[in-house]
Order: structure tokens, then C-alpha cells, then sequence
């Protein structure tokens, strides 16, 4: 039975939950092999010759699960398994992790990696979002600013203690009242960054909203501050291939989840620093540079590939060609040789006042 407090939309993926498994239930009864046709999405592809019309809302072909294959048969075994417990969440109006899951059969799974694949599958199959299986994501992001918001009745008021870093909300789905006066949104990648940033009240001084690290829940309420506050917003990374991949996966959407991607990117979030070319023009000495290892440079090889770099973001490609040809990397902490708060005071100021972001 359904729970009591289940709504519209839980009732009708309870309902393409049913189908589906009637839908194999006749094939096994009839003795055909159940065969499952999974949408395959993407948010980028390594089209070289320029013809590339990628989107990442539509379907890049199909990929066909049936029990004639030995690795599909494993791969349907584990999405039923979790496809039972979404069913129970969904009629029990009860939510659980990605790793709650994996929990209840570890011997089966054996890696949370499966348990994630198959989440993802279940999605595209009901054409749905992972929250609206009721299956949460543990935030790891913080907020502070200028900014209230309400989830679930319980009040934010981040207005209050500009300078305290409130956790980012679980189910964004239920955050409503948002109130601010910020002029802009910036995403810190690093935590101890955020932190450097509370210190020195950022926030208080600046009018802005602060955030962190791009887990689901994070980005999912980004999405939702800027969307509703229509404020610009901007990016500050580590001068390396992974956070600039971070940066990547704030404005195109993880390849991941890429079936999810227009719930999740920010095509609007530009990418304030810090740039390879920021190496010389604050004049960092050598000390704070680090050679890109072996794996940097694959990394960013293959990044350089990513179509959107050529069509969207072709100075985000300039910068990151620099990177791989000068083959060095820097932390954002290394702005500290300075002074300590030389990233509040003069570096992050001055390059969104000028215009210094790409």
C-alpha cells in the first residue's frame, strides 16, 4: 500500500514500476528472455571535424539489456533488487542513500558502483530524477550569505550570521521562500577556501552568496538560486585539470547523470579563477607551482577533446591549453603568498569589478 503522505508523482512511478516488472513477468512466463531498452545520454562528445550538434537532453541511441548475455543478466538481476527497494521507498514515502542502499545487499553488489548504475538506469527508464525515487545524495556543500530559504518548515537564515556556513539542503525539492539582497553567487570549490573566505567576511562585505563542493544537492540548488534570483554566477577553482573539470561539471552537467543534466547544470556560472594565465600577471613564484604529472596531462588531453569547450566556452579551451603547454598547476591557496588575505581583499574583488572572468 501507499504511504500516507505520497504524492501524485510517487503514485505514477509506482505505477511505470509495475508496468515494467509485469512487462517481464509475461516475457519469463511466455519464455521469452525480457529484453530492456535503456536510453544512453551524453553530455559532450570528441567530434573533431566540427559538425558537432551535440544536446544533452536528447538520447544519443539505446542500449539493450536481455538474459542472453551473462553481463546484462547480473546487471538486470541488480536493477530489479533496487528497482524492489525504490517500490518500498516510494510506497512507504520514506527516503534512503545511494549508499543505505548498497547496504542492504553487499554480498550481491559487492561494489557501490553497481548500486549507482542501477539507480541511474531505474531513472531513465520512468523518466524521472534520482530524488523522485526518493533516493538522496549526502551533501557535502555549505552556504553562507545573504540569503533566506525555508525547507520543509524549517527556516535559513544565513542573513543573520553572514559569515557562518549552513549546510546545503537534502531534499531541494521542499526549499521555498527564498529570500536575498546578494548582487552574485560565487562557488568555491575548496572547502578550505570557504573557510579562508568566512574568516575574512567575504560575504558581509561583498553582498554575495557563498557555496561549495558539486555533489548533487549542491548543484541541484544552485540551479534553484539562480534560477529563481536570476543572479549571476561565478566559479573560483584550483588551476588544475580536476578542478577545472569541477568547473566543467557545474555548467555541463556530469557525463554521469548526464540524463539529469538540465536539472543540474548552470550554462549561466562563469569561471572566475584561477587561470593558468594568472600565473604571471600576479607573479607567483615558482615555489607555488607544480608540475602536471603524467595523469594531468591525459586528463586535460582528453578534456581538450570535449566539444563544448570549442563551441560554448572557447576561451575556458585557450586557458587550458595553456595549462597543458606551460605543464604546470597551482593551488588557489597559492594566491596567499601575497598576503593572507590577498584572495578577499584584491584578487576575487578586482576580477569580478573589471570584468576579469571568462
Amino acid at each position: 500500500m501507499m504511504g500516507k503522505h505520497s504524492s501524485p508523482h510517487s503514485f505514477n512511478l509506482l505505477k511505470k514500476i509495475k508496468e515494467l516488472t509485469r512487462s517481464i513477468l509475461e516475457d519469463l512466463c511466455n519464455g521469452c528472455s525480457p529484453t530492456l531498452y535503456i536510453d544512453k545520454f551524453s553530455t559532450y562528445c570528441s567530434e573533431s571535424s566540427g559538425n558537432c550538434r551535440c544536446s544533452s537532453d536528447l538520447p544519443k541511441g539505446k542500449e539493450i539489456l536481455t538474459l542472453q548475455r551473462e553481463c546484462h543478466a547480473r546487471r538486470l538481476d541488480v536493477l530489479l533488487r533496487v528497482l524492489m527497494v525504490v517500490q518500498q521507498l516510494l510506497q512507504e514515502n520514506r527516503h534512503a542513500s545511494k549508499r543505505d542502499i548498497y547496504y542492504m545487499n553487499p554480498l550481491i553488489f559487492k561494489e557501490q558502483s553497481v548500486v549507482d548504475r542501477a539507480i541511474n538506469d531505474i531513472c531513465i527508464l520512468l523518466h524521472c530524477s534520482r530524488h523522485n525515487l526518493n533516493v538522496v545524495s549526502v551533501g557535502n556543500g555549505l552556504v553562507m550569505g545573504w540569503l533566506r530559504f525555508s525547507e520543509s518548515g524549517r527556516k535559513f537564515d544565513c542573513i543573520n550570521s553572514l559569515n557562518t556556513a549552513h549546510p546545503i539542503p537534502v531534499n531541494v525539492e521542499y526549499v521555498e521562500d527564498i529570500i536575498s539582497v546578494a548582487q552574485y553567487i560565487l562557488v568555491v570549490e575548496k572547502e578550505s577556501v570557504f573557510q579562508r573566505l568566512a574568516n575574512d567576511q567575504f560575504c558581509r562585505q561583498n553582498r554575495c552568496i557563498g557555496r561549495g563542493y558539486p555533489d548533487v544537492p549542491t548543484r541541484r540548488f544552485l540551479h534553484l538560486l539562480v534560477e529563481t534570483l536570476r543572479l549571476t554566477a561565478y566559479c573560483l577553482v584550483d588551476c588544475d585539470p580536476y578542478g577545472i573539470d569541477i568547473l566543467s561539471t557545474y555548467r555541463f552537467g556530469s557525463m554521469q547523470m548526464a540524463y539529469d543534466a538540465k536539472f543540474l547544470r548552470i550554462p549561466e556560472i562563469h569561471w572566475l579563477g584561477a587561470f593558468p594565465s594568472d600565473c604571471e600577471k600576479y607573479h607567483l613564484p615558482r615555489q607555488c607551482l607544480l608540475p602536471l604529472t603524467a595523469e594531468d596531462k591525459r586528463k586535460v588531453e582528453g578534456m581538450l577533446l570535449r566539444c563544448y569547450l570549442e563551441h560554448e566556452v572557447p576561451r575556458w579551451r585557450v586557458e587550458l591549453q595553456l595549462l597543458l603547454d606551460r605543464g604546470l598547476k597551482f593551488e588557489i591557496e597559492a594566491l596567499s603568498v601575497h598576503s593572507l588575505s590577498f584572495l578577499s581583499d584584491e584578487y576575487l574583488p578586482s576580477k569580478i569589478q573589471n570584468g576579469a572572468y571568462i
